[in-house]
């Protein structure tokens, strides 16, 4: 049974910050690769950053510099760290979990930037 479970979205002044979190289950979590990916209103999922289990990351131009993607093997969680965000940044986040050739997404927060 496997199970991706998004939490902290919310509201957010332009300039605050905001920590997701991704808690998964069922998965070989240590061995698998994480991803955050958005989907804006009226626009195509991207990806937003991934980390391997080696811990290599990688991130789209807009947020780099300013997410960081982060994963605790111990509590099979990943993390991204959203500073200095923009409004350009409000979108459904969503979970992606990578192992082997099976991919697992979450339900998505919505993470809102707005005064």
């Amino acid at each position: 049974q496997v199970q991706v479970v998004e939490s902290g979205g919310g509201l957010v002044q332009p300039g605050g910050s905001l920590r997701l979190s991704c808690a998964a289950s069922g998965i070989p979590f240590s061995m698998s690769i994480m991803s955050w990916y958005r989907q804006a209103p009226g626009k195509q999922r991207e990806l937003v950053a991934a980390i391997t289990n080696g811990g290599t990351t990688n991130y789209v131009d807009s947020v780099k510099g300013r997410f960081t993607i982060s994963r605790d093997n111990t509590k099979k969680t990943v993390y991204l760290q959203m500073n200095n965000l923009e409004p350009e940044d409000t979108a459904v986040y969503y979970c992606n979990v990578q192992f082997v050739l099976r991919t697992y997404w979450g339900q998505g927060t919505q993470v809102t930037v707005s005064s």
